[in-house]
């Protein structure tokens, strides 16, 4: 993979635009977990040090495009931002035509989602982009699989198109635990769905010693055998989901579940078997025999790759099984990485962030680059190169 790296350009007052992820969770104007937004931060202040002129630009959830909407505004990340870079000039703007920045200075544009075009990936629109800047950072390995203008079109026009440090750490490191992962390798996937997850569930059979499945994937699994009442799952999926299972004997399906009849924050749990599950109930978390039997396993491993919560973990009733797997995996000596926007908010519930050897930014990316696929914006940085 031959990529032309930030760290190996002279950009001493060059515009440098940065396309980081500071696709954060916010609540009422009030930023939930900063984890993102502290991992983009080394490249901005790198290029800050080198005397460039910084634009910064990202996504923030799932606007409308051609409306601004407060609620995915990034003015909660500017003011974040200006505390952390208190010592340099920031501002911020909504405006991609008219830019003027000084050497050491960094602006912030407003969500570039909220730009028509961006989505489709449209042409006009990222030469508007590639004509902000002399040199193009992708730095957010987060979105990286998404062919969209602000993360692949512009490096078509971009005299200059480059690979930030944080998307190098993230290529070097994913590829490390792939190629050559330390044994026993247990993968946690977790989620809703396990239409979106097959590809990687069969590349993760084939690489990991043990893989335990749950939330939605684990009741569909589940729903091969046993009658699951309510609970969330794929019925279409179901034969497919068999055929995974039979072909490979290393994933872990649930022994018993945590059950409720109402999807509320207050619904108090019941333990179960799978073939005691009533029509009204759902299943929401592991149960404890289920739970006991995934910690043996890994407190074995040396190496471990986790996506997603087992269950749903904002419940108080129906966290256990989250909770007990994140606490196990901080206490793991081994190499262990973490991927997607809720596993990194069930690793800031629990406190256990400098715990876990790497915690990636991406989600979708995370699966995509485990699955073999190559991401589109590191085949438009492998075409610059």
């Amino acid at each position: 993979m031959n990529l032309k790296k930030m760290t190996e350009l002279d950009i001493k007052g060059k515009k440098v635009l940065i396309r980081t992820d500071l696709n954060v969770p916010i609540k009422n104007g009030v930023i939930q977990s900063d984890a993102r937004i502290i991992s983009a931060l080394p490249t901005i202040e790198l290029a800050i040090q080198k005397k460039a002129k910084v634009i910064v630009m990202s996504h923030l959830g799932r606007p409308e495009e051609g409306c601004y909407t407060k609620k995915y505004s990034l003015l909660p990340i500017f003011e974040y931002l200006k505390k952390k870079l208190k010592r340099n000039k920031i501002y911020f703007s909504n405006d991609i035509n008219k830019i003027k920045i000084n050497e050491g200075e960094v602006l912030l544009l407003e969500n570039v989602r909220f730009n028509v075009g961006e989505l489709k990936n449209d042409e006009n629109l990222s030469k508007k982009y590639a004509n902000l800047c002399d040199i193009f950072v992708m730095d957010a390995f987060g979105s990286a699989h998404r062919k969209q203008s602000s993360t692949y079109g512009i490096g078509k026009f971009a005299n200059i198109a480059c690979a930030g440090p944080l998307l190098i750490s993230e290529i070097n490191t994913l590829k490390k635990a792939l190629k050559n992962p330390q044994r026993p390798m247990v993968a946690i996937v977790g989620g809703a769905k396990v239409s979106t997850k097959f590809n990687v569930l069969n590349k993760l059979a084939q690489i990991s010693d043990t893989i335990i499945v749950g939330g939605g994937i684990a009741n569909t699994f589940l729903a091969i055998d046993y009658n699951i009442g309510k609970s969330l799952h794929e019925p279409e999926f179901i034969s497919k989901a068999k055929k995974l299972r039979d072909k490979y004997n290393n994933i872990i399906i649930p022994i018993d579940s945590r059950v409720g009849k109402n999807f509320c924050h207050t619904e108090k749990c019941i333990i179960k078997l799978p073939c005691e599950i009533e029509k009204n109930e759902e299943i929401m978390d592991f149960g404890d025999k289920t739970i006991k039997k995934i910690i043996k396993i890994l407190q074995k491993s040396k190496t471990i790759l986790w996506n997603g919560p087992v269950g749903v973990f904002e419940f108080p009733n129906f966290r256990k099984g989250t909770e007990m797997i994140a606490k196990t995996i901080a206490q793991n000596n081994g190499f262990s990485i973490a991927g997607g926007g809720d596993t990194i908010s069930v690793i800031d519930m629990f406190k256990i962030k400098s715990k876990i050897s790497y915690i990636s930014t991406g989600g979708g990316a995370f699966l995509k680059f485990i699955e073999g696929k190559k991401l589109p914006a590191i085949k438009m940085l492998e075409k610059k190169f």
